[in-house]
């Protein structure tokens, strides 16, 4: 009999995963959505380097949270495109130290156009707000994942039963 690819450890992990995105996301008393955005729970798009539960997880909960909270109605869809286009890149990663640079890009695109799509439309103004949206979204991002994110790693790291996970060829 084969194991079954989805288990109740596997769903259990996707599941505390987007609860705690969420949370993070809803509850802290940062920028979470806009041009200039802090939002912490991105921290967490580096765990499917180490889990490919988190994939999904990350994708519901950050689905909730932009349904709940963002100002975005193309945040519901875009913004949780880029979230998971960047959960599958980054879970393809050769080490820990390039996995922050997928949810970099992807928001600073993604999120980056949609903000400018939402603010500026598909006429001339479109370019500039691109951008300039881009640049604040990724410099946001980047400073998430880079540090936040990194330190989450590191921290993992140190539990004997994930140094396994880290070994990448």
């Amino acid at each position: 009999m084969s194991k079954p690819r989805v288990s109740i450890h596997w769903l259990t992990l996707a599941a505390v995963i987007a609860a705690a995105y969420a949370a993070l996301t809803l509850l802290l008393p940062i920028p979470q959505y806009g041009p200039v955005q802090f939002r912490a729970a991105e921290a967490m798009t580096l765990l499917p380097f180490l889990f490919p539960e988190a994939i999904p997880g990350l994708a519901v909960g950050c689905f909730l949270a932009n349904l709940l909270g963002s100002p975005y109605v193309l945040d519901w869809i875009f913004g949780t495109l880029a979230t998971v286009l960047a959960a599958l890149w980054t879970s393809r990663m050769p080490n820990r130290y390039l996995a922050a640079v997928p949810p970099v890009v992807c928001n600073a695109l993604i999120v980056g156009a949609e903000i400018a799509w939402s603010s500026a439309g598909a006429g001339a103004a479109f370019l500039p707000a691109f951008l300039m949206n881009a640049v604040t979204v990724g410099l946001g991002e980047a400073l998430v994942c880079f540090l936040l994110g990194a330190l989450l790693l590191r921290a993992l790291e140190q539990v004997p039963a994930l140094r396994s996970r880290f070994d990448r060829t």
